[in-house]
């Protein structure tokens, strides 16, 4: 029913509300009475310049009546109750035009959207704090029914079939109240065949006529079964098998064909002693009795007492049947029966198949020459690089200076002290012997061979400049006295401890030295040519044992104890750690081509290291009965060799191959026997010749031995 409204008004809102909500009008719920559009729109009179509207059209709001505006005032309370009983889902859509979209994106903005005409949609202003959202929700009956759209930002309060509606969803019933979900089934097809078919269309033609398709699989089935190729099922068999569990015995059984299988060990049939009226001497003694109860249950031969009964109905049940029952199906369920094949191995193919030894020939094979001349025991070796010319320390006091090819001495150079260690210059343009004794390297030039050789070496010592400001060095270069001259001593080398290692540079103008002391001054690396030393390690790793200059590369070996540290002294750093797996290394050598090294030590191992294979030993040779003293390569030929306590040398094969993929081959290939032992000292020394295939070796009986 259309409330009655004023004239001007009416004509304005109801063309504008045709226009917007054209056809709206007729669909059944959702039409608005001429009244409610009226009230709803007062904003937009002829006279009205309001802002946009900022709420939804269901939102209930306080109209803005213009004062003049009497008539309408006068119908606000008619309109009040039934303002929004019907409202329109559509209308919604209508007024926000934004679409699909999550409203959050709007949530730093002023406005919620568009309206049809393109302008804002502001949104309410929502100034309520906590407490006056409390009272509201005490005082306002509506606030149960009252939810906030989304799309506008408007509070809505739902009418009584919203509730309604939200009530039945909830419930899990259908959304209109007149649908009846149970109504009956109207079959679209009867069961009762009709007069008329549901289609007339005549049947194909290839329903009545063979198909060619299938006339060539089957032509081609019929030639595959005839060539054979296609077998026909055999008709299944559905007699059931059964076969004897226990018949193993039978050769032919099916069991019989198990090889693996292991048949349960049979029970041992009963006695006298378990008869009920056995002999009398099986029967216990009291004796007896009484030892078989104190025996422990496993070492019993009889796990029960053998008694008389008068007759069989006089015989109990026995007590632990049930017992060993049990025991019995352990036994056959789970008792591992296995029968394990042996393998019959002939222990020769075990041994690994080395080359015969005279295959790998030349190395040195019988004693050749003896030099007599020290009267201690001799320490320590080195030759020349010529090879013609040989140095030995003592513990006599001495170095001595030999010739090579006659055993003859050249040359005895008293120095006041144990000879720890000595080392010729392996560049063959310098004539220059270093020797540790005691706390000091004496640098020495051995006059011997060629005169313009050893000239040009002392020419080239005393061409050095002092620097002008002393630098601070760990040891004292002190040129030699003139009675220390006379003997060949060219520079002293001072350290603060006592040195027990010196070794070259292979270029000859670097040496280090290893000094016998627990802290970071252990190894000194000294320059001949500007007298300048450098302690290169920043704190100790461990009791240096040896250390080692790479023949090629920057690299510098030190060995400790247990490891054997390689550092790159370009990058001045540590590259590898080698772990020995012996208890203590005393020597230590290096392969002329650089990526082999031996280390021996005193619990009689020999450890070749492959630099490139792995930080462990790629093979322990374990030949000697006592302590290695030294380990040496030789410089062209396939050869390394060991002098142990127990007064022999063993030279060995070391083949290193070109080819990474291929490991080394090492055969022990022949024991030199010859030094006395002294003191539970045998060799002390091993040396290569450096062209020839004979190596030298120190004992402790004070001689020096060249096998060829």
């Amino acid at each position: 029913m259309e409330q009655p409204c004023p004239a001007g008004e009416s004509e304005e809102l109801t063309d504008s509300e045709e226009s917007v909500y054209s056809g709206l009008e007729d669909s059944g719920s959702d039409s608005t009475s001429a009244g409610e559009e009226e009230e709803e729109d007062p904003e937009e009179g002829p006279g009205g310049s309001w802002p946009p509207r900022t709420h939804a059209k269901g939102a209930p709001r306080k109209s803005k009546v213009l004062e003049d505006d009497s008539s309408l005032k006068e119908n606000e309370g008619l309109l009040a109750h039934n303002e929004y009983e019907e409202d329109s889902s559509d209308e919604e859509d209508i007024r926000n035009t934004v679409g699909n979209i999550p409203m959050e994106w709007y949530q730093d903005f002023p406005h919620i959207g568009y309206n049809l005409e393109g302008k804002k949609i502001y949104k309410p202003i929502r100034n309520k704090d906590e407490l006056d959202m409390f009272l509201e929700k005490m005082e306002n009956p509506d606030y149960w029914r009252t939810v906030q759209d989304k799309m506008t930002g408007a509070d809505i309060k739902l009418t009584d079939e919203q509730v309604d509606l939200v009530h039945r969803l909830q419930k899990g019933q259908f959304g209109d109240v007149h649908f009846n979900p149970y109504e009956p089934a109207v079959d679209f097809f009867t069961h009762e065949v009709m007069i008329h078919p549901v289609t007339n269309r005549p049947a194909d033609k290839r329903s009545f006529i063979p198909s060619l398709i299938e006339k060539e699989k089957v032509s081609k089935l019929v030639h595959a079964i005839k060539m054979g190729w296609i077998k026909p099922r055999k008709p299944k068999d559905d007699t059931p098998t059964y076969y004897d569990l226990w018949a193993h015995e039978d050769p032919n059984s099916i069991l019989g064909r198990h090889k693996m299988h292991v048949p349960a060990p049979k029970m041992k049939l009963p006695g006298h002693e378990e008869s009920y009226n056995p002999p009398p001497e099986y029967l216990l003694s009291e004796e007896e009795k009484l030892a078989w109860e104190q025996q422990e249950p496993a070492e019993r031969k009889l796990n029960f007492v053998p008694q008389q009964y008068r007759c069989l109905r006089a015989v109990p049940a026995y007590s632990r049947f049930i017992h060993e029952r049990f025991e019995r199906c352990l036994d056959l369920y789970l008792c591992p029966r296995q029968r394990k094949m042996r393998v019959n191995v002939d222990p020769e193919d075990l041994i690994p198949k080395l080359p015969k030894p005279r295959d790998l020939q030349p190395f040195p094979t019988t004693q050749a020459l003896v030099y007599r001349g020290h009267t201690s025991l001799v320490r320590c070796l080195s030759i020349s690089p010529s090879g013609q010319w040989l140095v030995s320390g003592s513990d006599d006091c001495t170095v001595r200076f030999w010739e090579v090819c006659t055993a003859r001495c050249m040359k005895t150079l008293p120095v006041g002290g144990v000879v720890k260690s000595v080392a010729w210059n392996p560049n063959p343009t310098i004539c220059l012997v270093a020797v540790c004794v005691e706390q000091s390297v004496l640098l020495v030039n051995p006059c011997l061979g060629d005169k313009l050789l050893y000239g040009a070496t002392d020419q080239l010592l005393e061409s050095y400049v002092a620097p002008e400001e002393e630098r601070v060095q760990p040891v004292q270069w002190v040129t030699a006295t003139v009675e220390e001259h006379s003997k060949g001593v060219r520079l002293v080398v001072q350290h603060s401890k006592a040195v027990k290692q010196v070794t070259w540079h292979g270029k000859g103008d670097y040496f280090a030295s290893v000094v016998s002391d627990n802290s970071n001054m252990q190894v000194l690396i000294h320059q001949t040519s500007k007298r300048w030393s450098q302690n290169p390690f920043r704190k100790s790793k461990g009791l240096v044992q040896c250390v080692l200059f790479h023949p090629i590369r920057p690299y510098f070996f030190v060995a400790t104890q247990r490891y054997v540290r390689v550092y790159n002294l370009l990058k001045q750093e540590l590259t590898k750690k080698l772990m020995t797996n012996c208890k203590w290394v005393s020597s230590m050598a290096i392969h002329p081509g650089g990526d082999n090294i031996i280390c021996g030590s005193y619990d009689s191992k020999l450890a070749w290291f492959d630099l490139d294979l792995s930080t462990r030993p790629y093979q322990l040779l374990r030949h000697h009965k006592k302590a290695l003293r030294g380990v040496a390569f030789h410089k062209h030929y396939p050869l390394f060799a060991s002098g142990s306590d127990d007064g022999t040398v063993i030279v060995c094969h070391g083949m290193v191959y070109n080819d990474l993929l291929q490991n080394p081959l090492l055969v022990p290939v022949k024991v030199l026997k010859g030094h006395v032992m002294t003191l539970d000292l045998g060799v002390l020394d091993v040396l290569f010749h450096p062209t020839q295939p004979w190596v030298f070796s120190s004992g402790a009986d004070g001689t020096i031995r060249l096998y060829t």
